[in-house]
Formats: structure tokens, sequence, C-alpha cells
């Protein structure tokens, strides 16, 4: 049996600084990585490995270990992680990455993780949009999540782009997922994968109910892309 390889793609957080914004990043841990998997994407020229120092202060993937760790128990010791941080990227290199992850995307022993939240709405996060025609403030924001949501369902990156443009709205990973939706839209325009792509949202809470704008909330939503 080959061993599955787990892909992590997370935005980065303001730990990593302001002089890695725009760039892709690669973790030098060698606990968790496919060596052989590292060499190919470092061949593209389009990664830069982040020193250990830097890879230790940042806790977006060291978050989300313990539960892969669970989901994944029954496969101890038969697959690695290959961590990914990401910066800001505008669409046209959203894309250009999405082309480099597709064929990896395409292979069933590949798994990828996208981790994000949604909206953070409140004054402490300096976002809080609100039309009173869709009920309460916490009516509103699940209203713009799942505007959101369904772009990404429709697995079209231009429009979710377009999207975060005219709303803003404070989705962390918003880079990650639109590099994910690349990957799709590049497998499907190079006809390279016969199978289906279909990606649907199980799950969307709030952390709290926000009523009034001394209120601040995040979101949180779960989906799964399957290729059938």
């Amino acid at each position: 049996m080959k061993t599955p390889k787990l892909l992590e793609c997370h935005m980065r957080t303001s730990m990593l600084g302001i002089n890695t914004a725009g760039n892709v990043l690669l973790s030098p841990t060698d606990r968790l990585t496919q060596p052989m998997f590292y060499e190919q994407l470092e061949a593209t020229r389009l990664f830069v490995t982040v020193s250990r120092h830097t890879d230790e202060k940042e806790h977006s993937i060291e978050m989300q270990l313990p539960f892969i760790a669970k989901v994944m128990e029954r496969y101890e010791g038969s697959f690695t992680i290959v961590p990914v941080f990401v910066g800001y990227l505008n669409l046209a290199r959203q894309q250009k990455y999405g082309e480099i992850f597709a064929p990896y995307l395409a292979n069933p022993e590949n798994l990828f993780v996208i981790s994000s939240d949604f909206c953070h709405w409140g004054r402490r996060f300096g976002y809080t949009p609100y039309n009173e025609s869709r009920g309460e403030i916490y009516q509103f924001i699940e209203h713009l999540d799942r505007m959101g949501m369904d772009l990404i369902e429709k697995l079209d990156p231009a429009a979710f782009d377009n999207y975060l443009k005219t709303y803003k709205n404070t989705i962390c990973g918003r880079i990650p997922i639109g590099i994910l939706l690349s990957a799709v839209n590049t497998l499907r325009r190079n006809n390279d994968n016969e199978q289906k792509p279909t990606l649907r949202f199980l799950k969307y809470a709030q952390d709290r109910q926000c009523t009034s704008l001394n209120d601040s909330s995040v979101s949180f939503a779960c989906g799964a892309l399957t290729m059938q």
C-alpha cells in the first residue's frame, strides 16, 4: 500500500510578519513531510521554506494537528503531512498555484485540508456592515457568509474573488480556498480528470449571535470536496 499524503493548506497568520506577504511558504520540519513532494514543490521556484524559528511561532496549522491526528488515527504511521502557509495572492497568482496543486488534487492518494473560519464581525475586527432588511445582525452575517459559501460550492474562483472584493468579508482562509477552486478549475479546463468534483457545505455556526454594534462574533463553516 502506498503512503498517503496529507496536504494542509492554511492562510498564514500575522506572526510570520509582513515581509512574507505574497509568498507561499513551506515548513522546514522533517517529521511531518515527504521529501520527494517537497522537492517537487521547491523545483517550481514559487515556494519559500521558512526558518524553523518562524515555523515554531506559526500556530494556524498547529491548531489543526490534534483533529487531523484523531481523524487519521487508523492510518497512524502510514501517512505524511505537508504543511503549506499561504500569504496574500491576487487571483492570477491563486490560479498559478492552483495549476501546481491540480495534479495532486486529482490523485486519490492525496487529501487536501483547507482550514478557514468565516466572517469576523464587530468593531474589534474593524468590520461592521449591516442591512436591517435581513433581520438581526447575526442573521445578516449568516446571509453574507452563505453568499460566499454558495459561490464556493459552485467552484467558481473568479466569482468568489469578486464577492470578496465587493463585500470585504473577513474570511481568513479566503486565499487557500481560492487556490483550491483554481485547482479544480484547472482540472476542468484541461480535462485531465474524468471524475466530477462536488463541493458541499455540511455545517455552519457562529460563536455568538450579534444583536447590537457592541457585540462581535466569528463564523465557522465546514465543507467537503469530493471527486466522483
